[in-house]
This record gives structure tokens, sequence and C-alpha cells, in this order.
């Protein structure tokens, strides 16, 4: 729990109930002083630390099932916690009064310590809930806010307009030079956008379906460069049945054409396989010369989908001579 009480207002209504619980007696024929005032510092001692015991109590971690409200556990040790405080202000009051009867005063401060308690910890258990349901609901809120971008700015990388203006420059030249593979372009161009549409709607989907993507658009590239780059999949069929977000692997895939020197005299490496758990997307680093500094959009996109939606972690290796991603698998039956 991590709001928190004013000391000014746990002392002040402390007081009050002090002055409160001695009301009778200031209104009694034989009004003693002493005795209201030993009453009124009893009840206000009690009040004060049952205040702090009980913040205490419930900032505590509690291991309650989702949906109780109150841990029964926590308010037990809190009526015991303050039978036993209220008994020994009992006792201090019998040696300051020792000429009123012990036993009829020690059961009626009881009892109204059991009241007080009861007070206490009822509302501070209420602020607690009223917290805790205001964090979930910004929580889910950020959520929903960072999701929306995270699909908003994956929205814009898969449409990217050079994309596209490349893939239609190369299909130009293959039809003016025509090229027998004008037709399969023309067909995994399109296939590539109607994967688009159909995934980005999804938070995951199978490895296998990940994989059509991609190598839809490594025809694209392939189109492009020849055989400026080489590319190696040893994916077996129990990775290839566990999920994914849709085009995380296009995503990083056209991260390492992007960002490294892709020709046929020095063609780059990219490699997709399986290690303890994780799918490694890898390849050698030989960075364009003007390369600019990115921002890691997509990669940051990447992310924040395994930390936000899965709770898992992806691994950034550099040792300046290879560049690796590992994500962690995702099998169908864990995520369910």
């Amino acid at each position: 729990m991590n709001f928190k009480i004013s000391n000014t207002i746990i002392w002040s209504s402390s007081i009050v109930l002090g002055v409160l619980s001695s009301v009778p007696q200031l209104a009694s024929h034989q009004f003693n002083l002493l005795e209201a005032a030993v009453n009124a510092g009893i009840t206000a001692a009690f009040a004060v630390t049952m205040w702090y015991f009980n913040i205490y109590m419930l900032s505590r971690k509690s291991n309650k099932t989702q949906g109780q409200q109150i841990s029964y556990r926590k308010l037990l040790k809190s009526l015991l916690f303050g039978l036993a405080v209220m008994l020994a202000l009992a006792y201090i009051q019998q040696l300051i009064l020792s000429h009123i009867e012990f036993g009829p005063t020690m059961l009626m401060v009881e009892v109204r310590g059991i009241l007080i308690n009861l007070v206490f910890y009822m509302f501070l258990n209420l602020l607690q809930q009223n917290y805790e349901n205001q964090h979930v609901n910004m929580e889910l809120e950020r959520f929903r806010n960072d999701n929306l971008s995270a699909q908003y700015d994956l929205l814009k990388q898969q449409v990217n307009p050079h994309f596209l203006f490349n893939s239609l420059n190369t299909l130009k030249a293959m039809v003016e030079s025509n090229d027998e593979q004008s037709v399969d372009f023309i067909l995994k161009l399109a296939n590539f956008y109607r994967y688009t549409l159909e995934s980005r709607k999804l938070d995951l989907i199978h490895v296998r379906e990940e994989m059509d993507i991609l190598n839809a658009y490594l025809f694209l590239q392939k189109a492009r460069f020849d055989d400026g780059f080489i590319f190696t999949s040893k994916l077996d069929d129990e990775v290839l049945e566990t999920l994914i977000p849709p085009f995380t692997l296009q995503l990083l895939v056209e991260n390492c054409l992007k960002h490294n020197i892709v020709s046929l005299h020095r063609p780059l490496n990219i490699s997709i396989y399986r290690e303890a758990g994780m799918l490694v997307v890898e390849n050698q680093i030989q960075l364009k010369n003007n390369e600019e500094s990115s921002l890691g959009v997509g990669l940051k996109n990447i992310e924040l989908k395994y930390s936000h939606l899965l709770d898992r972690k992806v691994e950034i290796l550099n040792d300046q001579q290879l560049f690796q991603i590992k994500l962690p698998l995702i099998y169908e039956h864990h995520h369910h």
C-alpha cells in the first residue's frame, strides 16, 4: 500500500476519540478531572498505536486470492494486537487510578478498543482497495496506450512507402527486362500486404505463419539484392508450432538489411535458429559507412510486446562481429 495517511489526521482523530470517550464523565455529576484525562489519554494512545499498526499490516504484501476484499488473517492479527495493547493500557490506567474497579473497567476499554480497531481497519482496507483498483486501471490504460502505439508504429513500418517504392521500382525493372519471375513477384507482394492486413490485429501467431510472411518479404528483397544476402533457417517443426507477435522476424530481418552492407562482393549472412529455449535471429555486422543512428523503434516495439503482453524479455547481444536478437519461445498451452 503506497498511499499515505497524514500524521495530522492520525493524531487529530486520535485526540478527538480520546475526548469523545470522556464525554460521559464530563456530563456526570461526580466529574473527576483526573479520571477523564486518564481515560482520554488511554483512548488516544490506543488510537494512535492502532492507526500505525494497521497501516503497517496493510502495507505488507498479501497472499490473499484475487477477489477477496479483506484479509481475515490480518484482521485477526490486528484484533489480537489491539486486545493486548488495550489490556496493557488498562493496566496502566489501574496503576494511575487505583481506586477504580479493574474488572469492569478492563471490559469497557477492551470493547471500546475492539470497536475503534474495527473502524480503523475497515477504513484503511477500503482505502487500500480503492488505491489498488486505481493503480490497476492506470496500468491497464497505460498498457492499452503502449499497445496501440506499438501497433501503429508497426503498421507504419509494414506499409513503409520506401519499401513499396523500392518494390515497385524492382517490379518495373523486371517487367521491362521480361523477367519470368515478374508474376511471382507481384503475387508475393500481394501476399505480403495481405498478411499485413490479416495479422496486424492479432497479438500472437504461429512461427510457421510468421515464416510465411518472412519468406514473402525475402522473395521481394532477393529480387532487389539478388545474392547480396544469404538467409538460413534452421527451425524445426516444434519451433514452428510456437507463438510469436506478428511481423517480429520480418522486422528483425528488415533491420539487418537496412543497417548493413548488402552486396554480391560482400554478402550479408542472416540466420534464424533455436538455442536454449530461445529463437535467435543472427547476422554478421558490416555496417554501412554512412549509416545514420537509428532510434530502434521497431526493436523497442518488439521488446514492448514481450514485456507487457507476455512478461518476457528479449535479449540483445552485440560483440561487434555478430548481432543477435534472442526471442523467448512461447508455447501455446503455456500462453493459454
